[in-house]
Order: C-alpha cells, then sequence, then structure tokens
C-alpha cells in the first residue's frame, strides 16, 4: 500500500474489505477537510473514470476528501464485458458501497468526517439504497446524469439531502429523475444543465456539474459539523 502525505492532506491507495473479495481505490483527503465524498461509478466504469476524477479534484479544491473505488473486482469487470449482467444489479452495488462506508468509518484519517456519496449512471441507484440503508451515517448525495428510479422501494427511505444533476437533453434520464424526485421524503433539488447530454461532454457541461456538486456537498457537511458542535 502506498502512501504520500503532502501539505495538501493524504493520498493513498486502498483495499476495501467486501465479503471474499478487495476492492481498490484511491483515498485523498485534503488538510482541513469538511467531510468525504465516496464515489459511486456507473455502467461500465471505473475508479479510473475520467468525469469521477474531474468531480473529485473539484471537490479537493473546496476542502473535501474522497474515496475512488471500483464496485467490482477486476475479474467481475472482464466477465462483465460479455455478460453484463452485474452493472445492474443494484443490490450488490449497493452493497459494496455499505462495505466501503463502514470501512472508512474505521480509518483514522476520516472517520470524525461526514460521509457523502456521488453516484454516476446506475451508481446514483446503488448510493440511494446504501444511503437509505445506513440513515443517519450518510449526511448528503449527489447523482449525475443517474437512474434513481432504478433504487425503487428504497427512494422514499433516504434521510440524507439529495441533489439530482441532469443533462438538459438527455430527456429520457430528465423524466425518471422527476418521478423519483417525487418519491424522496428528504431535503432534495433537481439541477438541469443546459444543452448538456448524458455524459456531460458539451464544453462546460462537466465543470459545472463538479461546481454545483461542491456546492452541495460543502453546504451539507458544513451544516453538519455546526449540528454537532452545537
Amino acid at each position: 500500500m502506498s502512501q504520500i502525505r503532502m501539505e495538501s492532506g493524504i493520498v493513498r491507495d486502498v483495499f476495501i474489505p467486501s465479503g471474499q473479495l478487495q476492492l481498490e481505490g484511491e483515498l485523498n483527503i485534503p488538510a482541513g477537510a469538511s467531510g468525504v465524498v465516496l464515489f459511486a461509478h456507473g455502467s461500465g466504469s471505473s475508479r479510473h473514470s475520467s468525469r469521477n476524477k474531474y468531480v473529485a479534484r473539484t471537490l479537493h479544491d473546496s476542502h473535501i476528501g474522497t474515496l475512488l473505488f471500483d464496485l467490482l473486482t477486476q475479474d467481475e469487470e472482464e466477465e462483465e464485458k460479455y455478460t453484463r449482467h452485474l452493472r445492474f444489479d443494484i443490490g450488490l452495488l449497493a452493497k459494496r458501497l455499505v462495505d466501503a462506508t463502514n470501512w472508512i468509518n474505521t480509518q483514522t484519517e476520516v472517520q470524525n468526517l461526514p460521509i457523502g456519496y456521488f453516484g454516476s449512471s446506475t451508481g446514483a441507484a446503488a448510493a440511494l439504497v446504501a444511503a437509505a440503508e445506513l440513515g443517519k451515517q450518510v449526511a448528503v448525495v449527489v447523482s449525475r446524469g443517474g437512474r434513481p428510479d432504478l433504487a425503487g422501494t428504497s427512494l422514499p427511505r433516504v434521510k440524507a439531502p439529495t441533489l439530482l444533476i441532469v443533462g438538459g437533453r438527455d430527456e429520457q434520464v430528465i423524466s425518471l429523475n422527476w418521478d423519483s424526485y417525487r418519491l424522496l421524503h428528504c431535503e432534495k433539488q433537481v439541477e438541469i444543465v443546459d444543452r448538456a447530454t448524458h455524459l456531460f461532454e458539451e464544453a462546460g457541461a462537466l465543470e459545472e456539474v463538479a461546481r454545483l456538486a461542491a456546492a452541495w456537498f460543502k453546504k451539507h457537511f458544513e451544516s453538519k459539523a455546526v449540528a454537532v458542535g452545537s
């Protein structure tokens, strides 16, 4: 396991136990972090997702820590190329996110920090299912181009403030997000990024996603800290 101590904090490679498996990831905690965000990537993606890494860098600039990790092992990823049977197994993905949350609560660098989830595509559904299961352990959730509808009956049980970010030209997913929004009983908000498609590849679109996510996380991490200290 490699660890780099920097003036800006700690960056280290990690292995997260999940049943008999270990999931690979990278923990990045800036100095003075107000919270830590676990990333749940979408279908066919990994901890190396360029979009998630961009968002993570923006969070670091806002003094928010991140855990980018693989929801599937390398062997499962290889199998998935042919079978595609795991990417929509929301129960499995949510369980692994819960395992990662339980693990991070044992890490001295972050165990006193509030926890947030950033989910993309099917990873957003996994984040909402995990948030419903863990209750107050999860302080805040952000979905990017997500499929929150796949969280099903978990949606009304989510307590964490939830932001749903969708591309303005991603019409079907917009509809699914509004349907899910109506089922959420927590603090909630939908943000539409004008002219963006599902992957937010248009100029300035991903930057807007990162800005919205950082502001939502910062607001709710800081309010959590105030509540604990009051």
